[in-house]
């Protein structure tokens, strides 16, 4: 169901009013999406990385050149949003892509049930200090090319939601209209393809609670919420949110369906091998 981005905004505001976090999830397939609008979720997102992941691959395929991230949104929205039946979804749009006409294809995602969009895949998870980003900023693939497309999504009245990694992005978004900020501490760890290689919580907060303050200091009406890295399970996000001021909710992906799917089918499958006959 396609909300307008005043109905979307209204929807997160009376979640915070009634002291429940906003809590986003990642859906790489129909099921997944279904389920976590049983549970209650106040957003649904999907993007290439989705599918990667439930495809038993890590979530860092969706940065490499598997398949085209834009078309692949578009072909899992026909999968979604048909199941959806009362939450705003969410593309993940590839803002960097020098291969579309970036208002035509929002137009698009808007006219085919998208309530918003995200900026993913996103230079952003690449070292801002390798010759390799660098280089992307110099030839015009830069993160500035995502928040351009935040600010025309917002221009259009989408709801936006854009990942951010430093306190420049996290103002940068804010100044381009963005409604929802997440701030984004890498790729998630645990479970069976998880990363090994992460901040621990204690320093998640520190950089989660910069992100915040930045946004603030633009816009103290612009919400933000906790998203990857060590933050993985539900204790994890409560640590956060709990140690910090103003960040009021959490955006899940692998934390969501993947180590959910991954404990479950294992689970399910040890309780069947354990039938006595």
């Amino acid at each position: 169901m396609k909300y307008k981005r005043t109905e979307s905004l209204e929807r997160l505001e009376s979640t915070l009013d009634a002291g429940e976090p906003i809590i986003g999830a990642g859906a790489g397939t129909g099921i997944s999406a279904k389920f976590a609008e049983r549970g209650g979720v106040d957003l649904l997102i999907i993007y290439n990385s989705g599918r990667y992941r439930m495809s038993g691959r890590g979530s860092l395929a969706g940065m490499l050149p598997y398949g085209d991230a834009n078309e692949i949104v578009m072909e899992m929205g026909h999968e979604v949003l048909p199941v959806v039946e009362k939450t705003p979804v969410l593309a993940g749009v590839c803002g960097t892509d020098p291969f579309r006409e970036m208002a035509v294809f929002l137009e698009e995602l808007r006219r085919r049930g998208f309530s918003g969009v995200q900026n993913f895949p996103t230079v952003g998870l690449i070292d801002e200090a390798s010759d390799f980003r660098k280089n992307l900023e110099e030839t015009g693939m830069g993160y500035d090319q995502e928040v351009e497309m935040i600010r025309e999504a917002s221009d259009q009245g989408l709801l936006t939601c854009p990942y951010v990694f430093t306190e420049t992005q996290a103002e940068s978004m804010a100044n381009a209209g963005a409604d929802l900020i997440v701030s984004h501490m890498g790729l998630t760890t645990s479970g069976a393809i998880g990363a090994k290689t992460a901040l621990d919580l204690d320093a998640a907060v520190e950089r989660v609670q910069a992100h915040r303050d930045a946004v603030a200091a633009v816009d103290e009406e612009i919400h933000v919420i906790c998203h990857g890295g060590p933050i993985a399970q539900p204790d994890d996000a409560e640590y956060v949110l709990s140690n910090t001021e103003g960040v009021v909710g959490f955006f899940g992906a692998s934390s969501v369906e993947r180590l959910a799917t991954e404990s479950a089918i294992e689970s399910q499958t040890r309780a069947f091998k354990t039938i006595d006959y």
